[in-house]
Parts: structure tokens; sequence; C-alpha cells
């Protein structure tokens, strides 16, 4: 599986986390999502699920960070959509040294093109952009 279809499913993993509460139902629906994904590779059901893991344990510190930035749009009024592709993106420019910011930027303005509202790949392009002259 290429890189981008790793990515795009682990936004789909991360979006459908923002609506089960406890972690045994998310987990559940994670199980049901890479059954759907047959044949999945061990390797890539790994990764997926790693890197999915990762990313919600940074979420404080990730949100905390899109708050500093996003002026008048704070994390609890964004849609969910551009959030999780944010936090998605905002963990790769973090904390993966193997992917640049601007594939990074790139990926997140597409997948919030595909699954977000008209503005959103402007909205995602926007943050990304103030928190990498932030840096």
């Amino acid at each position: 599986m290429s890189r981008h279809e790793l990515r795009e499913h682990v936004f789909r993993m991360l979006f459908r986390r923002e609506f089960f509460g406890t972690e045994e139902e998310f987990s559940e629906q994670v199980d049901m999502y890479l059954e759907e994904l047959e044949p999945l590779g061990e390797e890539d059901e790994s990764y997926m699920r790693k890197k999915t893991d990762d990313i919600y344990a940074h979420v404080p510190e990730l949100d905390e960070k899109l708050n500093e930035v996003a002026r008048g749009w704070k994390t609890g009024r964004m849609g969910k959509v551009d959030l999780t592709v944010l936090r998605l993106a905002l963990y790769e420019m973090r904390y993966e040294e193997a992917v640049p910011e601007k594939v990074a930027i790139n990926e997140a303005v597409e997948i919030a093109r595909k699954y977000g509202g008209d503005d959103s790949p402007s909205f995602v392009n926007g943050i990304l952009a103030k928190l990498v002259l932030e840096r």
C-alpha cells in the first residue's frame, strides 16, 4: 500500500475515534475497519494502528499548538474533518523526520479536499502554513 493510501486510512481511523467514547468501542471500530481493507498486510496494519495510537496520544499537545495559531478557530469549534487532518499533518511535521513538511501539508490539503467542505483545503493550508512560519 502506498504512503498516501496508508495516510488516508490513518485519517479515517482517527476520524472514527472522535465518535467513540471508550477505548474499547474505538478498538472494535478499528478492528471492523481494518477487516474491510482485506487483504491487508501485517506490516501495513501494524503501521496504521501504531500511527493512529501515537497521534491520539499526542492530541492534547497537538491541539494546544493548533489553538495557538488558529485565531478565532479553536479546536472545539473546528469541523471534525479539518481537526483530524490538522492533527495528522502536525504530528507528521513534528514527529516523523522522514516526512518533509511540504509533503505533510500537501497530503493534508488533499485529504481535506476529498473529505472536508469547500473551505477545508484553504483552512488546513493556512493553519499549517502558520505552524511552519512559527518554527
